[in-house]
């Protein structure tokens, strides 16, 4: 079978520098690893032939030779070997990771990111995250706010002050694992040697056993409990927004750190205005007359109430801006606008001097539309029209 080209193998193209071609074995080596593919032997020819070609091309003299004379060129060469056992592969491969089998960067890929070092430094189990659901208003929202929440989550024990155990007992060294908190399973196969490190199922990767647990929390180092939290919630935010509490989740297993608190902003529907992103809009009804003279209205702000002027011949759909009325930047760098839509209203009970005026109106010309007036209705969204509109 005719061997493929490096560049292939790699996924790269001729003209690849030194770092990508160190970044695509890396990749490859890590898809391909033995460990992660147990039997596959397509996945071990992989493993092989991606050392392989990271030799060659991570060689500036023998990669100038290979592109110049393909895979003769490697033949005739006397610094170059093709491999045909796991050691010799693992000899790029611990190069590239660092540390070699048990190093840190492979039990970073292939045992979940604990190094045997931190894992006997370990204290206690850490605690979970909490996520905590806060519904506000748009006002809220507007001017920012602080939250009192009442959490039910694991506290230490106060009893034995989270360690778990009783007064004056003491901590042994695990049996099981030695007091190293891991325990280590070597293998050997024709590929040669693998190690794999596991936590110590016996005492969760502390290295240490509780002689006299306490009656209070029964070893665990914490109870169930409800604790008032205070959160600062600030101006600008918006529904799916969240706010992080450093360890001011579940407290962990004897004396282990406290997981997060995640505070999830859910905005609650308002009953006038609708908001997009920072600016928020109103849908304002005013009478034909209004449209049609003009006037001054009272209208409701995010804020308060301030005064707004429908000039003479507002058409209905109309939108009117008030600049720097609507919600503030998260940023805090500006604030959004609120938008009024007018909308005229048409009587739906009218008396018999309202139709008589009416009909003497509708025969005035100057009320009738003409040939190229615009409806203010259309298929579009109105936030839509709005981005021509003020674009």
């Amino acid at each position: 079978m005719p061997k493929r080209d490096y560049y292939e193998i790699l996924e790269l193209q001729r003209n690849a520098t030194q770092d990508e071609i160190k970044k695509s074995y890396r990749k490859a080596a890590m898809k391909w690893h033995p460990d992660r593919n147990p039997g596959n032997k397509e996945a071990e020819e992989n493993f092989k032939e991606a050392a392989e070609a990271y030799e060659v091309l991570s060689d500036d003299n023998k990669r100038r030779r290979y592109d110049q004379f393909g895979h003769e060129g490697m033949r005739a060469g006397s610094d170059f070997h093709t491999y045909t056992n796991f050691n010799d592969v693992f000899q790029h491969f611990n190069d590239i990771f660092g540390g070699g089998i048990g190093g840190s960067i492979f039990e970073e890929v292939f045992t979940g990111g604990r190094s045997s070092q931190r894992s006997r430094m370990q204290v206690g189990v850490p605690g979970s995250d909490l996520k905590i659901r806060l519904r506000l208003t748009l006002e809220e929202i507007a001017s920012g706010v602080e939250k009192k929440l009442k959490v039910k989550r694991w506290k230490g024990c106060d009893i034995c002050n989270g360690t778990g155990a009783k007064a004056g007992s003491t901590k042994t060294a695990c049996p099981v694992c030695n007091g190293h908190g891991e325990v280590r399973q070597v293998s050997r196969s024709v590929f040669g040697q693998f190690v794999s490190v596991t936590t110590c199922s016996n005492c969760g990767g502390e290295g240490r056993i509780i002689k006299d647990r306490c009656t209070n929390c029964h070893g665990e180092g914490r109870v169930q409990g409800e604790t008032t939290i205070k959160v600062n919630v600030p101006a600008g935010v918006a529904e799916g927004n969240y706010i992080p509490l450093q360890e001011q989740g579940n407290a962990g297993q004897r004396g282990g750190e406290a997981g997060d608190l995640i505070v999830v902003i859910e905005e609650e529907p308002h009953k006038i205005f609708t908001r997009n992103g920072d600016d928020i809009l109103l849908d304002m009804l005013v009478s034909f007359p209004q449209s049609a003279l003009g006037t001054e209205i009272e209208i409701p702000t995010i804020n308060g109430k301030t005064k707004l002027k429908i000039e003479p011949g507002t058409q209905s759909g109309k939108v009117l801006r008030l600049r720097g009325k609507g919600i503030p930047n998260l940023r805090g760098d500006y604030r959004g606008d609120q938008l009024v839509r007018v909308n005229v209203y048409v009587p739906t009970h009218l008396s018999k001097e309202d139709k008589d005026l009416m009909k003497q109106l509708s025969k005035s010309d100057s009320i009738q539309p003409h040939e190229g007036d615009k409806s203010a209705n259309s298929d579009r969204s109105f936030f839509e029209k709005m981005k021509d509109i003020l674009s």
